[in-house]
């Protein structure tokens, strides 16, 4: 961390808005590595915060498939006996 950077105690690390202006592009490359935010303040109030990217899954599909297991028929008629528990009237099927 630059002395130029205040950090409130356990809070993210402030920097002025002209300090960001002349030296964004090499805090973008900072908070990307570090993965630390940086809030920025106009006037000594926070207006906007870089955080880093976080990286996107590179498909929903199959996501899950470690951690759901299907056991038994998921294709043909439910039993029987489960329409027959459910019978109180006040199903929604």
């Amino acid at each position: 961390m630059e002395a130029d950077h205040e950090r409130p105690a356990g809070g993210p690390r402030t920097i002025k808005a002209s300090e960001f202006k002349a030296k964004c592009l090499r805090l973008m490359d900072e908070v990307a590595e570090t993965g630390e935010e940086i809030v920025i303040t106009k006037n000594g109030r926070p207006v906007s915060k870089l955080v880093p990217c976080d990286e996107a899954p590179e498909s929903w599909f199959g996501r899950d498939r470690d951690i759901i297991r299907i056991r038994g028929d998921i294709v043909g008629p439910m039993p029987r006996e489960w329409w027959d528990a459910g019978d109180d009237g006040d199903d929604l099927f």
